[in-house]
């Protein structure tokens, strides 16, 4: 059993930087609870619209900023900030870009429609949180993707990123709040996906139906080591879709101290 010194967080919510909702507060509260108990983390969310970047603070990396993403043909430059959440004492990165982000919504528009385009961004905010990591040099025992907005990351992690030292050895869970993500399946979901060895037939041989409706829980279980229910009500198909591919499951039913229950989930793996 390896000891877990360090986790990255890829959030798609987190309080406050968005509206306080059960998702977003456990965005905000588990890697609270994991930097208190003296694991090291770095926490990453989008650069949502409605984020009021004076009130919080945000402000751009430099050093980190400037890097080119190339989603379904098209340039897009990714823009790293940072801001800190000083009740929690933990500072939270920022993946932003015109193109993507400023929008009045998250993931949909003002009168409830998913985003067209909702795959290439959770796409660019997958590889702009892996850039920004390997740029960095930090390197994760643990990378946790919460929400569907992550799911792409663990794509990512086990084919294009494989070989980067700061992902070769790491471990990838998976949560989600609910079953129904705002990332439709596209039919150029393949261009969209398509970095280095990226290939529909070895997405294929990983049996994951690229027609399929639930085709981003497919990719993400897929791709990862483990998965853990947010919530006792939520994500209850994804979470038996986990059981059925093998992955370690951890139930939100009984977990008391959430540190001490994802440190030992996460060292089982």
């Amino acid at each position: 059993m390896k000891k877990v010194e360090k986790v990255l967080f890829i959030n798609q919510e987190i309080s406050p930087y968005v509206p306080d909702t059960s998702f977003s507060l456990t965005g905000c509260r588990t890697p609270q609870a994991m930097q208190e108990h003296g694991i090291q983390v770095r926490t990453f969310m989008p650069r949502w619209g409605c984020i009021n970047e004076r009130r919080n603070q945000l402000h751009e990396v430099i050093r980190l900023s400037g890097m080119n993403i190339i989603i379904d043909d098209s340039d897009h430059t990714l823009v790293i900030k940072v801001a800190s959440i000083p009740s929690a004492r933990m500072q939270v990165y920022f993946i932003d870009n015109d193109d993507y982000f400023h929008r009045s919504g998250m993931m949909c528009s003002d009168d409830g429609k998913d985003y067209a385009d909702n795959a290439e961004r959770a796409a660019f905010f997958a590889r702009g949180v892996l850039e920004t990591i390997k740029k960095s040099h930090w390197v994760p025992d643990v990378v946790h993707c919460h929400g569907w907005f992550a799911a792409l990351a663990p794509l990512y992690i086990r084919t294009a990123y494989k070989d980067e030292p700061a992902f070769a050895d790491a471990k990838v869970v998976f949560s989600v709040p609910n079953d129904s993500p705002h990332i439709p399946s596209v039919k150029n979901l393949m261009s969209v996906l398509a970095f280095r060895d990226i290939s529909a037939e070895a997405i294929a041989a990983r049996g994951v139906d690229l027609t399929a409706r639930n085709v981003m829980a497919q990719l993400a279980l897929a791709y990862s080591d483990g998965f853990v229910q947010i919530n006792e009500r939520g994500g209850l198909k994804t979470m038996e879709l986990a059981r059925q591919r093998g992955l370690k499951v951890l139930p939100a039913a009984g977990v008391v101290d959430v540190s001490e229950a994802y440190r030992e989930f996460y060292e089982g793996l």
